[in-house]
């Protein structure tokens, strides 16, 4: 019955986090009415109120994003980091267009009321009014992280360009919220919106510098994280066994992940997000990486000793999901890691457990040796199906998956693995029948 409690109320936070957000964007919308002018002065002052409202909502809009993004361990236990990335960078486009209306429609505006050129009211604009350059120069910000966002130019530049370039962020907020609170006419007379607003902002700021500066440097001092080994599992895979102090004070569970930040010299400045890939005991935290970039090919190489810093527990992926006595657990390439954390747990007796790892080379398999033993002592029905998506062995392809598991409409699921897995994953279990809810998944692509 617990589970089902905590499954239930995971699901309620959803629409209560969206509504939440949507009920700032009606009072934003209100305090706009209320302090809009009647537009007596023709198409110039309805396009005014056009722009204005839109730059109320791309500001408010521009602080959720951050929120979303500050690691407020509320909302990543509840909701899932990789449900957050995906709101965070859906919201952005949108954000994007309210405050590019938001431009096009003031200088129109303006210029309509004065019966100038657009080219001359830009001009008056950057020159007259406070903060309007510095406003144009957050846009410029915003439309330039916008596009190293976009999926084909991420796919095409290292990740370290994409984090320094997204740091840009922060400026274009701070250049945004000042622009507003100089010129905005909804905080000019009203001392009430004036506080709220500044509120907001500095709710959101104060979570970003706690969850994301001193959390972490407090977790750092407390726990004196460190890597006590290392042990190489297959080509280009490793496993990191990271001690401390009181790491039962992390209260971290299988299936959650931590993101990672190992202070050698030419990683210290960055982390990333790294699963759990065995039940914490105390003593120890284990995680396994995979070789497929930049940073992880540098992991390769590193040796005990070194000091870490872990932001988290992070992650929804937990055995609290279990809703029903069966569970299926989909596994694509090194997205066993939480999986097989999970397996601590999950393998408990209580109900039949079948493991689909997927792989396209033999030698790409991680933890078989382990694997054996949970077929062998607690029953778990483990199948590795090797070679490439299309394959004879690619159960997700078709209708093969109910077929293999025939049950599957009755199972609790759990998905990890590559973006191209995780979406087969689930168009196949559509296919099958198995009910979204009883549907678990982790995404951990940028």
């Amino acid at each position: 019955m617990r589970l089902v409690a905590v499954r239930q109320m995971t699901i309620l936070r959803w629409p209560m986090l969206l509504g939440a957000v949507a009920a700032g964007a009606l009072l934003i919308v209100w305090l706009w009415w209320h302090e809009a002018s009647t537009p007596a002065g023709g198409i110039g002052d309805w396009l005014t109120n056009g722009g204005r409202v839109t730059g109320l909502l791309g500001g408010y809009g521009l602080g959720v994003l951050l929120l979303l993004m500050s690691r407020v361990p509320w909302l990543e236990w509840r909701i899932g980091a990789g449900q957050l990335a995906d709101w965070h960078a859906n919201g952005g486009r949108y954000v994007l267009i309210l405050l590019v209306v938001h431009t096009l429609l003031i200088v129109w505006g303006y210029a309509a009321s004065t019966r100038t050129a657009l080219t001359s009211e830009t001009t008056a604009l950057l020159a007259h009014y406070p903060d309007v350059l510095a406003a144009t120069a957050a846009l410029g910000l915003l439309l330039g992280v916008g596009v190293v966002c976009a999926r084909a130019v991420r796919r095409r530049i290292r990740y370290e360009t994409w984090f320094y370039l997204h740091l840009y962020t922060y400026l274009a907020a701070a250049l945004a919220f000042a622009h507003e609170f100089s010129v905005g006419a909804d905080f000019a007379t009203h001392p009430l919106a004036r506080t709220s607003w500044a509120l907001f902002y500095g709710a959101v700021v104060a979570a970003l510098l706690w969850y994301r500066v001193c959390a972490p440097i407090r977790t750092a001092l407390r726990h004196r994280l460190h890597i006590t080994r290392v042990r190489h599992d297959a080509p280009g895979v490793i496993t990191l066994l990271v001690g401390g102090r009181r790491l039962e004070a992390l209260r971290a569970e299988p299936g959650q992940f931590f993101r990672w930040r190992f202070l050698t010299r030419d990683g210290w400045w960055q982390s990333h997000p790294f699963s759990l890939s065995a039940q914490p005991n105390g003593s120890h935290l284990r995680i396994t990486v995979k070789a497929s970039g930049d940073y992880t090919k540098t992991l390769q190489h590193i040796k005990p000793g070194v000091r870490v810093i872990a932001e988290g527990p992070y992650g929804a992926l937990t055995a609290a999901r279990r809703t029903r006595q069966g569970v299926l657990l989909l596994a694509g390439g090194i997205g066993i890691t939480p999986l097989r954390a999970l397996l601590d747990v999950l393998a408990n007796g209580q109900g039949s457990v079948t493991l689909l790892y997927r792989a396209n080379h033999e030698h790409e398999v991680v933890f078989r040796a382990e694997l054996e033993r949970y077929r062998a002592r607690r029953g778990v029905d483990v199948r590795y199906l090797v070679g490439p998506p299309g394959s004879a062995c690619d159960v997700l392809a078709d209708d093969r998956l109910v077929h293999e598991v025939p049950d599957v409409g009755e199972r609790d699921v759990f998905i990890t693995g590559p973006p191209g897995f995780t979406d087969a994953a689930l168009a196949a279990l559509t296919r099958a029948g198995t009910p979204r809810r009883q549907i678990h998944l982790e995404r951990f692509s940028l």
